[in-house]
Parts: C-alpha cells; sequence; structure tokens
C-alpha cells in the first residue's frame, strides 16, 4: 500500500509541479533583447551619452546633443 501512494505522489510530482518549474526556467533561458538607443558623443566635453537620455541642442550644423544642459550653452556661447 506504501509503495502504491509513493508512486502515486511521484507521478503527481512529475506531472504537474515539473512543467510549473520548468516554466521560470525557460523564461531566463531566452536571449537578451537588444537595446535600440546608440550613443552619441557630447562635441563640448567629448563624452558619450545615451541618445534617449541626452540634451538635444540647436546649431546650425545639425542637432548635437548633449550630457547636460551646462554643456548645451557652452555650445551656444
Amino acid at each position: 500500500m506504501r509503495v502504491v501512494l509513493l508512486l502515486a505522489l511521484v507521478a503527481f510530482v512529475v506531472i504537474v509541479l515539473l512543467p510549473l518549474l520548468r516554466r521560470p526556467l525557460a523564461r531566463g533561458a531566452r536571449r537578451p533583447v537588444a537595446v535600440s538607443d546608440e550613443l552619441v558623443k557630447d562635441p563640448v566635453c567629448q563624452t558619450y551619452v545615451v541618445r534617449s537620455r541626452a540634451v538635444r541642442g540647436r546649431g546650425a550644423d545639425g542637432a548635437p546633443y548633449f550630457c547636460s544642459e551646462e554643456c548645451a550653452s557652452r555650445y551656444v556661447s
């Protein structure tokens, strides 16, 4: 009788719990998503800044990107 209960418990674990445990593991195995944001160079201090976080300036030669408002104001001067 004990053997039958033990086999039923093992079957329950294999059938029900194993697929539930595999789902989080499968999610972690996915490839990381590539970030489409690129680096832009600040023309004043020569640092690189992620475009989405950069301060956009106004200039005659296009719209340069800056690391801060301070660099943007120095570029205009």
